[in-house]
């Protein structure tokens, strides 16, 4: 999610980065906001469709038959739930917890934890940063100066190896300098 959901770069980041003595915990950045009149151009779309459609579904619900009524609220139940899963990517937030060799990494959604995993880190080079290229384009293959804006440049990955050997992915960037600098966070800290 690294690539749409930032961590900071800094230790200087005051309210995404929370530095006591014994621990370090990272926060990523929310959506920028230009995602945020999309959101509100989708939801408004949204209610013009159930605007559209509301009276012909409350009149399959109250005179159709057990299967009528069961599709006409499901598809209530996806209008009302679609909205929600939109906000849902604007309140996500991903965070880092470092205490000492160990890593917490936490998933939230509107503040609520959905999901949180916990890692011990390898002894030696516990961080490690690689690159992902999928799939080269033509603009990469002929590398001339007239197609270099057109390059796949993939994106990077910062790695964490546990201490029974697993190597798991913390998180990733399109530029590598950042997961350079919040590796070094993570590194001496």
């Amino acid at each position: 999610m690294g690539l749409l959901y930032v961590f900071p770069i800094s230790i200087e980041e005051e309210g995404f980065v929370l530095k006591d003595d014994k621990s370090l915990t990272l926060k990523t950045y929310g959506l920028p906001y230009i995602f945020w009149i999309y959101a509100l151009c989708i939801i408004a779309v949204i209610a013009f469709m159930f605007f559209a459609i509301k009276a012909p579904i409350l009149k399959l619900i109250s005179l159709g038959d057990g299967s009528d009524a069961s599709l006409g609220y499901a598809l209530l139940a996806f209008i009302g739930f679609f909205p929600l899963l939109i906000l849902g990517f604007f309140f996500y937030e991903k965070r880092i917890i470092k205490i000492g060799d160990k890593i917490q990494m936490i998933h939230k959604i509107f503040g609520v934890t959905f999901f949180s995993e916990n890692f011990t880190l390898h002894n030696q080079e516990p961080f490690s940063i690689s690159s992902f290229l999928s799939s080269p384009n033509v603009a990469r293959m002929k590398s001339n100066e007239e197609n270099l804006g057109f390059q796949n440049k993939g994106y990077f990955i910062l790695w964490i190896k546990t201490k029974d050997g697993k190597k798991i992915q913390l998180d990733r960037h399109s530029r590598k300098i950042d997961l350079e600098n919040l590796k070094s966070i993570l590194e001496n800290h």
